[in-house]
């Protein structure tokens, strides 16, 4: 059943009383931070509302309000089956490919009813859904989250607990407005959300400035000895072995940010972070200006994402891995060294 405008999709929220949230696998501050402020609308208005995550997500956003609802499928597979079970819509966020909802997609492809997608990442995946909101224009889902809730309330709805959600999920996909940021509703929304109520400076410390020692001393270590420059193609690179994450006793969202330091070298415009899981190496790409990542993580690692932030993974050896990014970087080197790093 195709939902064909926006007033059919408020009339079918109506009418459901079972709704599902989901994000992405791996959920990141945008992923937890929108869909958390959606479960918040969806129970102020008096639905049963399930928002269901994959795998887990760092404890950096573990804070945010309503976190203790968040089902995490692969620790509670029972319950996220059931809800299924039940569930007359099924909301997508932050994602635009059944494949990147991760141990969630058989539920997905299996459910008969209508599934929402609301994403802001380039090439989405139509036929999978029967509603669409998708732009890659605006800073992060949880922008687009605002919208949404704003649009379809007939009364003041956004409340500090949602706002303290979305102003997160803006926050961390933008790199604390450093980039994405560049059109006016970004802060227009952002200053919705302070009139909410919000603290933009405890939620900022609450997010970036909670490491723990093992965490700081792994940032460390990932600078001084993994980082490996190459001048020659405007490329850095650091590689952490599950070696290397069990010495620091890795937690999930220890890594978080450390690329960006290799990106901050002046002259580099494409900064890959390499961490080897179980099972599959992880990459994390960054750059700068016109050069695309998302081409590199979709064409070459099964990945994808945006221009300037992208992800993929590898399925070969730790090692073949990064002879494999080593062996890339000629093939792209023209249209890196043509990208003027200001």
């Amino acid at each position: 059943m195709k939902i064909n405008n926006i007033s059919e999709l408020f009339a079918l929220i109506d009418s459901s009383k079972k709704i599902i949230v989901t994000t992405h696998t791996n959920p990141d501050g945008d992923a937890i931070g929108s869909s958390l402020a959606l479960f918040h609308y969806f129970n102020g208005i008096g639905k049963d509302v399930s928002l269901i995550v994959p795998n887990k997500y760092p404890g950096f956003i573990s804070w945010l309000p309503g976190n203790e609802h968040i089902i995490v499928f692969e620790d509670d597979r029972k319950r996220g089956k059931a809800a299924f079970a039940e569930a007359e819509l099924v909301f997508c966020l932050d994602y635009n490919a059944i494949h990147r909802s991760g141990s969630l997609q058989e539920l997905l492809k299996a459910t008969e009813v209508p599934k929402v997608m609301i994403d802001h990442h380039p090439e989405p995946e139509v036929e999978a859904f029967e509603f669409i909101n998708s732009t890659t224009q605006t800073s992060s889902t949880a922008e687009l989250i605002y919208n949404f809730i704003t649009e379809a309330s007939k009364k003041p709805s956004v409340t500090k607990d949602i706002a303290t959600c979305l102003f997160v999920g803006i926050m961390t996909d933008t790199g604390s407005f450093s980039f994405a940021c560049n059109r006016p509703d970004t802060f227009q929304v952002t200053a919705k959300l302070l009139e909410a109520g919000i603290d933009a400076e405890w939620i900022h410390r609450k997010v970036y400035d909670t490491f723990s020692e093992d965490r700081l001393r792994l940032l460390g270590f990932s600078l001084s000895e993994k980082l490996v420059v190459r001048p020659e193609y405007a490329t850095a690179y650091i590689s952490l072995s599950q070696k290397d994450l069990a010495r620091f006793n890795y937690r999930v969202g220890d890594t978080e940010g450390i690329v960006n330091y290799a990106l901050s070298i002046k002259g580099i415009v494409m900064a890959v972070l390499l961490t080897e899981r179980k099972g599959k190496i992880r990459l994390s790409f960054r750059s700068k200006g016109a050069f695309s990542v998302n081409e590199i993580a979709k064409t070459h690692f099964h990945g994808g994402g945006h221009r300037n932030a992208a992800g993929g993974d590898s399925f070969d050896s730790f090692e073949s891995t990064i002879a494999r990014l080593e062996e890339l970087l000629p093939v792209y080197k023209e249209s890196l060294l043509k990208i003027e790093d200001d």
